[in-house]
């Protein structure tokens, strides 16, 4: 019985540690929400056929959870590939929800004990978002070695640089206010970072109100493409 409970357990650690790589070899977190169901299986499958494999749905709206469970589904039906995060959560009943609605990942804008052990029960990935050297040492002493920098644009990649020396061990996610140009993006990897979230950059109102999906598709492989070449 013991040997069965330590293979479990073994298996969802590598879990987690597999999710953690799939976001840092992509390099690229889209990360949206929208309260109508079309329109977000329009988007996802748009970034899915631009080539991203890792994607954040924000609990940013009254139906986020409904919403949720339908991507879930279309990913198990036609995207088994795909990995699905949940983003925006703040509190443990949220986490518990979205992970019995099949979120691979839980993301968080700060740091929140009580989350953190919602996810270690169910050793689901969490990714909580710090934004001083104290919060980063509060999730470091927790167990977290994938932490979210928000908002980037007012921590910039200077940040990062002064930091990165003092937690040689953790990566680093920006999102908030990252720009899609190759320049700026090239200036994050170069500070340290192993990814960048993009939302309203990345997927535009006017793209949504104009239901241009394609402009997703183009977008996402040209962002995808220019991370590669700053990876290698």
């Amino acid at each position: 019985m013991d040997n069965r409970l330590s293979t479990i357990q073994n298996t969802q650690m590598q879990s987690e540690q597999e999710n953690s790589n799939k976001i840092k070899q992509q390099g690229l977190l889209p990360l949206f929400y929208h309260d109508d169901l079309q329109v977000c299986i329009s988007v996802v499958n748009a970034l899915y056929e631009g080539g991203v494999k890792v994607i954040e749905f924000t609990n940013r709206g009254e139906h986020a959870l409904e919403n949720f469970k339908a991507l879930a589904k279309e990913r198990d039906n036609s995207m088994k590939d795909l990995m699905l995060c949940a983003g925006t959560i703040k509190t443990p009943e949220h986490a518990a929800k979205f992970i019995d609605a099949g979120a691979d990942v839980l993301i968080s804008p700060v740091f929140d004990s009580s989350v953190y052990d919602v996810a270690y029960m169910q050793k689901i990935l969490w990714i909580p978002g710090c934004m001083t050297p104290t919060e980063i040492h509060q999730s470091e002493k927790a167990g977290c070695n994938l932490i979210k920098l928000f908002p980037g644009d007012l921590l910039k990649p200077s940040f990062v640089e002064a930091i990165k020396p003092l937690f040689q061990k953790i990566d680093f996610v920006v999102t908030g206010g990252v720009d899609t140009s190759k320049e700026n993006i090239t200036a994050w990897f170069k500070a340290g970072v192993c990814g960048v979230g993009m939302g309203s950059k990345l997927i535009t109102k006017d793209i949504l109100k104009n239901k241009e999906y394609g402009l997703i598709t183009a977008k996402a492989k040209e962002l995808l493409k220019i991370i590669e070449e700053i990876q290698a």
